[in-house]
């Protein structure tokens, strides 16, 4: 475990904020260093992907790092990434993630890793003077009961669905930190909620991966083998979906723009919410599949729908382009198919 020193509320105050004041005096001419944790995974490279295509800055050096950098769990760890990387900004995706049955199996596990994940960022963030974290959370921590469309003041309105309810609390718990180490020390630390993210680099594990990444992988297999293609549940429940590359955009305008502590869902608008039959049909389509459909009913269905409004993002960005469902599925499924021997699955 790290020692934290002992320090006056002043002191630790400079900490937070000594970065963004030394850049606005002029006396500190280094770039802005950002430290994207997680930043192997889908959305990590995701913004890699639009960074390095349309996004770059000159004054900004970014830094994706993945597990095998660091072990986020461990304190000591995460301090000795930071020392290496001296990060100015940092973007924290890192998590134990899953899709419904595996955290149907493991809530514990998602509970106690994701909570010394986060705390460690948090902690060594402040600790070393990281001017602003943006931290990403997931529409599952809003209640179960409750009235939609869901927005940001909503989050800790009640107990989220029982299902996921061990990863769902500790990414509450982010939003927690944010605000506290607000209040006490001036952070601007940070989070926003994207709905169902999908895209290039997903998990395409059928058991333990999310339901869209799921459904490639089934219909490839299902081509392959020359078997139904099925779908387990109803395909009933509704979702909004939103593509990597959308999100990576709007993440990046966060890190650069959003001034709020208080959380902003990222997702596309109510209208273009679907069904995971929906769902299913797209992918059917971009794979050109031509067999049987079954839908496995024995399967449950978790969450029924998790509808958010995106009515705050749309005050900041009313303009801002979503890519068509049909397209960014299209495009998810061809990078899978181009890239088969490499992909997560």
């Amino acid at each position: 475990m790290s020692v934290i020193k002992s320090t006056s509320k002043v002191e630790r105050l400079g900490q937070c904020q000594q970065n963004k004041t030394n850049i606005e005096m002029g006396e500190n001419k280094a770039s802005k260093v950002i430290l994207v944790t997680g930043g192997t995974g889908l959305v990590g490279k995701g913004i890699e992907h639009i960074i390095n295509t349309e996004e770059a800055r000159p004054d900004e050096r970014w830094v994706f790092i993945s597990s095998k950098d660091a072990d986020l769990t461990n304190a000591d760890s995460t301090k000795a990434l930071f020392d290496r990387v001296k990060p100015t900004h940092v973007i924290h995706l890192a998590a134990m993630v899953g899709g419904l049955f595996r955290n149907l199996k493991y809530n514990l596990d998602f509970w106690r890793k994701n909570v010394q994940i986060n705390d460690n960022v948090l902690n060594t963030s402040f600790e070393t003077g990281v001017e602003k974290v943006v931290s990403c959370l997931s529409t599952c921590i809003f209640p179960d009961k409750t009235t939609y469309p869901i927005d940001e003041t909503m989050v800790h309105n009640g107990p989220p669905h029982n299902s996921n309810f061990g990863y769902s609390y500790a990414k509450r718990m982010i939003d927690v930190q944010n605000r506290a180490y607000h209040q006490q020390h001036g952070c601007q630390f940070t989070s926003v909620i994207p709905t169902n993210v999908f895209g290039p680099h997903d998990n395409f594990n059928i058991e333990d991966g999310h339901v869209l990444p799921g459904l490639i992988q089934k219909i490839y297999n299902a081509k392959r083998d020359n078997t139904p293609f099925v779908v387990w549940g109803t395909g009933s429940p509704r979702r909004q979906f939103i593509y990597s590359l959308d999100l990576a955009r709007l993440f990046i305008w966060v890190l650069r723009e959003y001034k709020e502590i208080d959380p902003i869902i990222l997702s596309v608008n109510e209208s273009d919410e679907v069904s995971i039959k929906e769902a299913a049909e797209s992918v059917i389509e971009a794979m050109d599949f031509k067999g049987e459909v079954l839908y496995d009913k024995t399967k449950a269905d978790g969450q029924f729908k998790k509808t958010a409004s995106n009515d705050k993002l749309r005050k900041y960005l009313p303009d801002f382009k979503f890519t068509p469902f049909k397209q960014a599925i299209k495009e998810s499924c061809d990078w899978f198919i181009s890239n088969y021997d490499i992909a997560r699955k």
